[in-house]
């Protein structure tokens, strides 16, 4: 693995990678949700984002998106990307200004995969 990331080093540069959380907590105060990615190279990726069942229907995908994306933008970041299987998820991705640019058809269970870019 090391020898990897030195081979990238020299193609691409050190990586400035750095990771990105962004909680919702319940009234207890526990993590339920939230979004995970990171930046690096410029880029903003969306490993994960979840939106629990009390705040679904509120925009709050939307406003998980937007606040990671000024935070890239903060970091110097030129756009972001994403990947779901989730068509309710596709669709609140497009609503905040990503577009697909790669799919895989029926990747699992019918499903297909999409991935999703946004410039900045």
């Amino acid at each position: 693995m090391a020898s990897l990331k030195a081979h990238n080093d020299v193609m691409l540069g050190p990586t400035d990678r750095r990771n990105l959380f962004i909680p919702l907590t319940h009234s207890q105060g526990q993590v339920d949700g939230g979004l995970v990615g990171y930046t690096g190279r410029g880029w903003l990726y969306v490993e994960m984002l979840f939106v629990p069942e009390r705040l679904r229907r509120q925009g709050m995908a939307g406003k998980l998106l937007q606040c990671a994306e000024q935070e890239a933008r903060d970091r110097g970041c030129i756009g972001a990307y994403i990947d779901t299987i989730n068509p309710d998820a596709r669709r609140a991705y497009e609503r905040q200004g990503y577009e697909v640019f790669g799919r895989i058809d029926d990747f699992t269970k019918g499903f297909d995969i999409t991935w999703m870019i946004k410039r900045f």
